[in-house]
């Protein structure tokens, strides 16, 4: 069973991955009204695994028998100054979220909530691999500087990534 202080720490962090869900998909119609169709595909498809992250929180919550409490999503920003600038907004935004789950990590620790800290390994993980990948096209960007070529060469390759489902874990 999950404490009341325990239980009130991940329900904010289940928030917060909606939040993500929502600021991508903001993105991803952002960078459809640009005509990055590549770059919008990979923002939607980010906001589809943030939603995995969400139902993970909410499956977690219920399995320790504690209480999902659901809260209002704040409004995103729906506006960059280019895809450049998306991208840092989204390497930033993970970086956060990576404070967030550490959070997440010290308060199990703190709590003596084995279980807890169990399942939010899996989070440590997806955060060192979340930044990276979206460190990946920061740089990549940076790279290509003002050449209008480089971003259909960059847009090219994230029309390219699928959204792949986690494996099942034992409902």
């Amino acid at each position: 069973m999950l404490t009341e202080k325990m239980q009130t720490a991940l329900n904010g962090q289940l928030n917060a991955e909606l939040y993500s869900s929502y600021l991508y998909l903001s993105m991803s119609a952002y960078l459809k009204s640009l005509n990055l169709n590549g770059f919008a595909n990979w923002m939607r498809i980010q906001a589809q695994e943030e939603l995995v992250h969400v139902m993970k929180f909410y499956d977690y919550i219920n399995e320790r028998d504690g209480r999902v409490s659901l809260t209002a999503v704040a409004a995103p920003p729906n506006e960059w100054d280019s895809a450049a600038a998306a991208f840092a907004h989204v390497y930033e935004h993970e970086q956060k979220v990576t404070r967030l789950i550490n959070q997440l990590v010290n308060l199990a620790i703190s709590e003596k909530d084995h279980a807890s800290n169990n399942f939010l390994q899996w989070f440590i993980s997806e955060q060192v691999e979340e930044e990276a990948s979206v460190n990946a096209v920061v740089q990549k960007l940076k790279l290509m500087g003002d050449a209008p070529g480089g971003l259909f060469i960059i847009d090219q390759e994230l029309a390219a990534r699928v959204f792949t489902p986690p494996p099942a874990t034992g409902e």
